[in-house]
């Protein structure tokens, strides 16, 4: 469908408003940004849990997976 981002598992599948998905971008690269900066802004490994429902096997694992997705919704908006 023009003007939206097709999302799903493979087993099914749900379309977001393109400038929807423009803006999930931003939010994820900008909590990219925040699991990986040094400092004070940087987020917590206790906020990182509390995001992740505690299913997170740690920072890393969870800062790989936002750049994996920040770089498939940018190749998905473009």
């Amino acid at each position: 469908m023009p003007g939206s981002t097709t999302l799903g598992p493979g087993h099914g599948v749900d379309a977001i408003d393109h400038l929807d998905a423009v803006r999930m971008t931003t939010l994820m690269k900008e909590l990219h940004r925040l699991l990986t900066v040094p400092g004070p802004d940087r987020i917590t490994d206790g906020q990182v849990a509390a995001m992740c429902g505690d299913e997170a096997r740690g920072r890393a694992e969870f800062t790989d997976w936002m750049e994996r997705m920040v770089r498939d919704l940018e190749k998905a908006t473009a």
